[in-house]
């Protein structure tokens, strides 16, 4: 028993001086960071938007779209993979307007899902780099200039990664909890790892990619579900550079529902399932930079999870009175430590961004006992259905997050 706390410890101690340092090296990549000057010359880019059943969302898209400012040359396409509902009419009223925008259909083919239509768009589209945008997306005017000016300017650097906002925050408790894990772990954590390791993680939108770097990768993964986190992989494996530009912003839709929220989440840990099944297998995934990556990786999205789960069963061992042993530190303290951690990065997150709210505060002082607990059962769930698909050798299938009718920025 005192074995297997001391070990327990000695993880929950390296999450937490790990999360610590990120934090610190976040804040200070923020505070310093002023940009890039001007580019005397600008690349071709290729916009790719991949799309299925986007409707609801896609006139707002496509005028964030057509507001990019970008003095090179620059296309547009939206790749409809299959929509029945009026994507395809809404698009084409705008490539009529704009020359640049154009629309596309996919040709069906299998598995189905976002990597097999970008490597479809891809194969279509000519220009020295892409950006990929999700369809509910609407970046800031000036989002692509600021990622060209950081990938052109950063040595062996494969593209850029901007920031995600979300866009629907105010509509319920739910979003306001999303926006705010988005603001510590999309970017404060984003800012940290490259401040002290150089090191960038692909979002899966607002993300920009040298074309050669990719075909050199041999194009995306089309059985990956996580294909951002699986690519990231690879390019650093590669000995390339994913700079972090907080100024670069998108604002996109998260979801509305609990039922929606969990169906996505488990999507997303279900690929990156994958990506831990394929580093097992891939010493590459384990050497340099990329062992931090891969690392970090795993602290966050399995032994987080655990961490968390251990934490909860000292916490209701103490609140019930049960006497808890002690290894050095009473293990109470510890669950008291977790909690101030994740709150204080949390908090560093909002001051650093501006919106510190009365509102916010009390959500930043409630959600490690209500957001992060649904992430146990998200593990629990994913977990599942990958194991199960793998005994019956069955492709999992995308699963498309739900859109809603939102306002445009």
């Amino acid at each position: 028993m005192q074995t297997s706390l001391l070990v327990i410890l000695v993880f929950f101690w390296v999450l937490l001086l790990f999360y610590s340092l990120v934090t610190i090296g976040g804040l200070w990549h923020r505070l310093r960071f002023k940009g890039h000057p001007p580019l005397k010359q600008y690349p071709s880019v290729a916009v790719l938007i991949p799309a299925h059943n986007e409707g609801v969302v896609m006139e707002d898209t496509m005028r964030a779209m057509a507001r990019l400012q970008y003095p090179g040359t620059l296309n547009i396409y939206l790749l409809d993979d299959q929509s029945s509902d009026d994507t395809g009419e809404i698009v084409q009223s705008f490539a009529e307007v704009f020359s640049h925008i154009h629309y596309i259909k996919v040709p069906p083919g299998s598995p189905k899902g976002k990597s097999r239509v970008l490597n479809y768009g891809l194969s279509i589209s000519e220009s020295d780099y892409f950006i990929v945008y999700d369809a509910d997306n609407q970046p800031e005017s000036d989002a692509l200039l600021h990622l060209v000016h950081t990938a052109e300017q950063t040595p062996n650097a494969a593209g850029a990664v901007g920031y995600v906002k979300t866009q629907n925050v105010s509509k319920n408790w739910l979003t306001r909890m999303i926006g705010l894990e988005f603001q510590v772990f999309q970017l404060l954590m984003q800012c940290g790892r490259w401040a002290m390791f150089k090191l960038g993680s692909l979002a899966g939108t607002n993300m920009l990619l040298r074309r050669s770097v990719l075909e050199e990768m041999g194009g995306y993964d089309v059985y990956a579900l996580a294909e951002d986190a699986e690519l990231t992989v690879r390019i650093t494996a590669a000995g390339y550079l994913l700079p972090v530009v907080p100024q670069a912003r998108t604002w996109e839709q998260e979801p509305e529902t609990l039922k929606i929220f969990i169906k996505q989440r488990t999507r997303w840990l279900t690929g990156n399932l994958y990506l831990l099944e394929k580093s097992l297998r891939d010493f590459s995934h384990w050497k340099g930079k990329t062992f931090i990556l891969s690392l970090q990786h795993l602290l966050t999205y399995f032994l987080f999870v655990f961490l968390l789960l251990i934490s909860d069963v000292f916490f209701v061992m103490g609140i019930f009175g049960y006497e808890l042993p002690s290894i050095q530190a009473p293990l109470l303290l510890l669950w008291f430590m977790s909690y101030a951690v994740y709150t204080a990065q949390l908090l560093s997150a909002i001051v650093i961004d501006g919106n510190v709210t009365v509102r916010n505060v009390f959500y930043v002082l409630i959600m490690y006992f209500t957001y992060a607990q649904i992430f146990i059962i998200l593990l629990i769930r994913s977990s599942y259905s990958y194991i199960s698909s793998r005994i019956r050798k069955k492709t999992i299938a995308w699963d498309k997050t739900q859109r809603f009718k939102g306002e445009a920025q």
